[in-house]
């Protein structure tokens, strides 16, 4: 099952969407004999329906359950614009 999440913030927005790890990780592993999730991240920054600005990625951990991936992907995503809006880095 994929897990879907987003979350908004005046012209900023994050969404993150989990999949099933493709390999073991270590220390990861979910119900059923599954090896865990991954998270990708989306961010994106919208004016007026023009977007101005998207950057994707993935989480770099593999989490034990879907929820805690979608949590932490949208955590990530937030914290990502954060930095960005305070210019702590160029992209």
């Amino acid at each position: 099952m994929t897990i879907l999440g987003n979350v908004h913030e005046g012209h900023w927005s994050v969404a993150v969407e989990t999949a099933p790890a493709p390999c073991a990780a270590p220390g990861a592993h979910g119900a059923a004999g599954s090896h865990g999730y991954v998270c990708d991240i989306c961010v994106t920054h919208e004016r007026a329906g023009d977007k101005l600005f998207e950057h994707r990625f993935r989480h770099a951990r593999t989490f034990v359950s879907e929820r805690e991936a979608v949590l932490e992907g949208l955590r990530e995503g937030m914290t990502w614009i954060e930095l960005k809006m305070a210019n702590a880095f160029d992209m």
